[in-house]
């Protein structure tokens, strides 16, 4: 990464260590586990009481006459998450675009995976409820929690080649899309057609947005939050606004890399001509117009979708999802029903077999019918043992895994319950498991002569679209 010789403030110097803990690629994961551990310690403390009273708390929101009223783990659920979801929605886009997704070749691998880790687990669960209400829950082990699986993975160091990290966050955004899209078609209630035009027109103001270059970030921000209410008074769970807009926010750059040097090189020149010596804190009206245009050519040379995608990560690893797990993964286990007998639940053992085996098995499964019928290769420096210690990782639903349990257990607190003893179980020992695999055997990389692993097809990037 580049560096300035410019010296640091007093404020900069104190913030060092929490800028360097929140650079860490598995300080995220380690949040998340931190917040969770906090979660069920406050849920079962004398202080219970003030943990459930706060998520349960109203809060409304009134505008002109008109009042949105939800209590403040709806807030999170159903406001909160969108943010997430417009970062997943993001990865997903640029990833299809022109990254692992962007060529049949290269998307075949984590295609096949995905699918093979989510309808394994679904069917998993459904061998053990199949009857009655606990049957909604079949999303629920689907999940991949991405952030905190590559969190995981990064705990091991050199042990988890680069092409090992390649494919598990293509396999984790596969699987993103496959949960978005089971969300919206299968945990979608009753219906608002009036409210669901009414989304669809303002997408479709977004998509135009696009097409006419609209490269700042205000007016996506305004159409967003107007996409988001309509879809949520739609019947179609709030969060896939967020997807939405992502797929009309614009990727492609203004102005290239040579185009980028040779103004910024003018324009410091221009800057340099008219420093003035005597006046060391103040800047000539030309020097401030040629810091405004190096600014513009900086905004200019990053795709919008690059721009906000990096602005919304830290926020999301950071303080979203860890509000999140705050929120939902307090499970009560002194209610007479002890842990032990929760996680022997149909529902609870469902998602737990789910993640523990039918997500391994499933990746493993498909993967090898993906390689050995030619539509794929495994990733350049990995091997059939590495590539199970990924699918052990994938097993870690979490995130995404508790959101879905949320919406399909919404009207039952007891099967929630049990849904998120699975979930956090089910998660923890994948993360163990998986650990432990690439700290052993798994993580062996082969040897130069002895890998008879090839490059992946380097195929070109798929052609740019109208809408970007």
């Amino acid at each position: 990464m580049p560096t300035t010789d410019i010296p640091p403030t007093p404020a900069e110097k104190l913030l060092t260590p929490f800028r360097r803990f929140l650079g860490a690629e598995s300080s995220s994961g380690l949040l998340l586990i931190g917040v969770t551990a906090l979660a069920m310690l406050w849920a079962n403390s004398p202080f219970a009481d003030s943990y459930f009273g706060l998520w349960h708390a109203p809060l409304a929101v009134e505008l002109n006459g008109q009042r949105l009223e939800m209590d403040l783990s709806h807030w999170i659920n159903d406001g909160l998450m969108v943010i997430f979801f417009l970062l997943v929605g993001l990865e997903i886009k640029r990833e299809v675009l022109r990254g692992e997704l962007a060529s049949p070749r290269r998307a075949a691998l984590p295609l096949a995976a995905a699918l093979g880790g989510m309808i394994l687990p679904a069917l998993i669960y459904l061998l053990i409820n199949a009857q009655g209400s606990a049957s909604r829950g079949w999303g629920i082990p689907m999940a991949t929690d991405i952030a905190f699986a590559l969190g995981m993975l990064s705990l091991v160091g050199r042990r988890a080649p680069l092409g090992l990290r390649v494919f598990l966050a293509a396999l984790a955004i596969v699987d993103d899309l496959g949960a978005v899209l089971v969300i919206a078609i299968f945990y979608t209630t009753s219906i608002n057609l009036v409210a669901l035009v009414a989304a669809g027109g303002v997408f479709l103001v977004l998509c135009l947005f696009n097409l006419l270059h609209v490269r700042r970030t205000f007016p996506y921000v305004v159409l967003g939050i107007a996409l988001w209410l309509a879809v949520y008074q739609s019947g179609v769970h709030a969060t896939i606004a967020g997807v939405l807009l992502a797929i009309a926010i614009p990727d492609r750059r203004r102005i290239d890399d040579e185009h980028f040097s040779r103004t910024v090189r003018s324009v410091l020149e221009v800057f340099e001509r008219d420093q003035v010596a005597d006046e060391p804190d103040e800047l000539t009206a030309r020097q401030r117009d040629a810091v405004e245009a190096i600014e513009h050519a900086c905004e200019s040379v990053q795709t919008p979708l690059r721009r906000i995608e990096h602005a919304l990560l830290p926020w999301v690893s950071f303080f979203i999802m860890p509000i999140f797990a705050l929120a939902n993964a307090g499970v009560a286990l002194n209610t007479g029903t002890g842990p032990i007998q929760m996680v022997q639940t149909p529902i609870a053992l469902g998602i737990i077999l789910g993640l523990v085996i039918g997500k391994p098995l499933g990746i493993m499964l498909l993967s090898g019918l993906a390689v050995r019928l030619g539509w794929a290769e495994l990733p350049q420096g990995t091997t059939w043992k590495s590539i199970l210690g990924a699918a052990i990782l994938g097993g870690i639903g979490f995130t995404m895994a508790l959101f879905i349990a949320d919406l399909a257990f919404k009207s039952s607190p007891a099967a929630l319950d049990s849904a998120k003893i699975g979930v956090l179980t089910g998660s923890i020992v994948t993360t163990v498991a998986g650990l432990a695999w690439l700290w052993g055997p798994g993580g062996r990389r082969p040897s130069a002569a002895g890998s008879n692993t090839r490059t992946p097809d380097s195929a070109s990037v798929a052609a740019s679209h109208e809408v970007a």
